[in-house]
């Protein structure tokens, strides 16, 4: 959350009145206004009138901001440390109370002998002596994590809770990581945080550490087991997060060196090293006030990409049209990250191309490259990916190829690497670049047979490309076409606007295979949840922006035999192009609306392109959440819409599809045509 105390600036400026409103009608900022209200010497007893949390917990949370005022009046000794680290205070948190940094009093703690016990985690409930090697921190007497201190270990940073923008596929190339250490002979060891994942099963690594990703607790076991170096390129951004601090202590950052990293992520550095390339790139600033990203969208051009910097998952990005929306942006979503710029970009509606590559440092092998259905500005994890591109031509393949492999080798990466381009008006830009693993590889590893994280960690221990038996550069095509397709969960979250945009929204993905590319699709789509019908009903309520696009594709399906029911000005433009159409009222202009219709089961299919803008509770949202309360599908990208017109057009929805295995693909034993 980007925080480190239970005291919200934002919360402390609410008045008592307000303060108790909210104590009394929960929201997700509970804990901190509890904390507010202690800190105003609010008692238990009133505190549970309003809140009926049980009283048991009110006096635990209260024993905290009890000793949050006694940290802030008392000189800092080692006592009153050590009593603040078992009641659970992070070093930043000590450090922003006394007004020192979090490193000095890291050094403190070492210097007075503060320093955490590891104990094992009892997986046989004392019926038998546990053996697993799951250890805990906590500021207590006996260290139960043992350890051989002439062993040679590298320490793995793994991805976190699975949340949204960081799911399991960044879990899947942590392990690939220790399963490759562990052939190489290398005790691994690995840091995570969840449970749930697979790099937190009993038999994948040496010794696995159920500790928070944040600088603190790495840096903690980092002392403990003083490992020859740390890799942290396959844990995605969180581990991505922590090469910087971690580099600052004199650890080891193994593989892509923190210089790389930085050089990629630092908005200036990474334009000096395109201009230094000749490789181009969206206009773009990197600014940190409201002026600055007025004056920036004002030079640049609206539309404007805008996102904080060093996020996961495209967490709070957004494409912004005019000065009103940048500045309801800087004012909200800009609140995420306080220490790093937020990024202004041009917004280029073009195609969207994706690579995940692997470099050694002197060769550059590409397995191959990805093209999304939909344009940019909607996330990489939301898109469907195509692969191989079908639909880019050689110039932009070789530029693809080209680009790749000059930036990785003068990001001198060592390991993984993954690129993000789009094609606008037949020139290659560059979008983004991260210097580690990617969602996607996952994907691309599977249906090539290329094992890039293998590869990549053998490369970090110091084999080279040619060494491992690869030959650099982009791999020949299968003989079949992969598409990735996203999985969403709107059903189950309430409330939540299924329009899809730079922000990411998708809870998985899954794989369609077949040598004809929309038998693929449509195998993606139908693997993912979605039912495409054949006839029935379709709804479009369409943007003005969007409604010159759209016209075409909707009087496609209208010719294939369904009957397009729409708004008043989207059923003008259908008029217009002798599309059959019947009128719906919009919501505010009564009943029967469109509301009604979807509730009372007489639509098969709802297309809503949004105009833009930040309006939580606008027609669209309440169409958009009515669709998914019914399982309608519901498209607001029309370039995933004329993908299914065109897959409906071949007739293959009927189901005349032969099913084959990954494997069968991959090693081409099913490969027709």
């Amino acid at each position: 959350l980007g925080l480190t105390g239970l005291r919200l600036p934002d919360i402390r400026a609410l008045d008592d009145a307000e303060l108790a409103r909210r104590l009394k009608n929960a929201d997700d900022e509970r804990i901190f206004i509890i904390f507010e209200a202690f800190a105003r010497g609010m008692d238990i007893n009133a505190l549970w009138e309003l809140t009926r949390i049980d009283k048991y917990f009110l006096k635990k949370m209260k024993n905290i901001a009890d000793f949050s005022r006694q940290l802030t009046r008392e000189p800092l000794d080692a006592e009153l440390l050590r009593e603040a680290k078992k009641m659970g205070f992070s070093d930043q948190e000590i450090a922003d109370i006394k007004g020192m940094d979090e490193v000095q009093v890291h050094s403190l703690r070492r210097e007075w002998d503060v320093i955490p016990t590891y104990k094992l985690v009892d997986t046989c409930a004392a019926e038998f002596d546990a053996v697993t090697p799951y250890f805990y921190s906590c500021y207590e007497e006996e260290n139960e994590a043992l350890h051989d201190p002439d062993a040679k270990k590298v320490l793995v940073i793994g991805s976190g809770p699975i949340r949204i923008g960081q799911g399991v596929e960044f879990d899947y190339c942590s392990v690939h990581c220790v399963w490759a250490l562990r052939d190489a002979g290398i005790k691994a060891i690995i840091v995570n945080n969840n449970p749930e994942t697979v790099s937190t099963d009993f038999d994948t690594s040496d010794r696995l550490y159920f500790e928070p990703l944040v600088f603190e607790d790495v840096m903690n076991i980092i002392d403990e087991e003083k490992p020859d170096g740390v890799i942290v390129q396959f844990g995605g951004q969180t581990a991505i997060n922590l090469a910087g601090p971690l580099n600052r202590m004199g650890i080891q950052i193994m593989g892509t060196s923190n210089d790389s990293i930085d050089r990629a992520e630092d908005r200036d550095r990474f334009d000096a090293l395109l201009e230094e390339l000749s490789i181009p790139r969206p206009q773009g600033h990197s600014v940190f006030s409201v002026e600055d990203a007025v004056k920036a969208a004002g030079h640049i051009g609206y539309p404007v990409l805008v996102r904080p910097s060093y996020v996961l998952g495209g967490r709070a990005m957004e494409i912004v049209y005019n000065q009103a929306e940048l500045e309801q942006y800087m004012a909200t979503a800009a609140k995420i990250n306080r220490e790093h710029p937020v990024l202004v970009d041009k917004y280029l509606l073009g195609k969207e191309i994706e690579v995940d590559a692997v470099c050694d440092g002197v060769q550059v092998l590409i397995p191959g490259i990805m093209q999304h259905i939909e344009r940019a500005g909607v996330h990489s994890g939301d898109s469907t990916a195509v692969f191989p591109a079908h639909d880019i031509s050689p110039a932009i393949r070789d530029k693809v190829v080209d680009y790749t492999t000059r930036l990785a080798l003068a990001l001198r990466v060592h390991g993984l690497i993954n690129i993000q381009f789009v094609e606008y008006q037949d020139e290659l830009y560059v979008l983004e670049v991260n210097p580690r693993s990617s969602r996607t590889v996952p994907f691309i590893s599977k249906i090539t047979g290329i094992p890039l994280v293998k590869i990549a960690t053998e490369i970090i221990l110091g084999k080279t490309l040619k060494q491992q038996g690869y030959t650099a550069g982009l791999q020949p095509e299968p003989g079949f076409y992969a598409v990735k397709a996203p999985v969403f969960s709107f059903n189950k979250l309430t409330r939540v606007d299924i329009n899809l945009g730079p922000e990411m929204k998708s809870t998985g993905e899954v794989i369609g295979l077949d040598p004809a590319l929309k038998t693929a699709l449509y195998k993606g789509m139908l693997a993912a949840g979605m039912s495409i019908p054949s006839h029935g009903n379709i709804i479009a309520t369409i943007a003005d922006r969007d409604k010159a696009e759209a016209g075409p594709i909707i009087k496609e399906f209208s010719r294939l035999g369904f009957n397009i029911i729409a708004t008043e000005g989207t059923a003008a433009l259908l008029n217009e192009q002798q599309v059959p159409v019947q009128v719906v009222k919009k919501i505010k202009e009564g009943s029967p609306n469109i509301i009604d219709l979807i509730r009372a089961g007489e639509a098969d299919f709802v297309v809503n392109t949004s105009n833009h803008g930040r309006r939580p509770f606008s027609d669209g949202f309440l169409i958009r959440r009515e669709a998914v309360e019914h399982n309608v599908p519901c498209l607001t990208s029309l370039d995933t819409l004329k993908v299914i017109q065109e897959v409906i057009e071949q007739g293959e929805q009927t189901g005349r599809m032969e099913i084959h295995s990954l494997q069968e693909y991959v090693s081409g034993e099913y490969i027709k045509g």
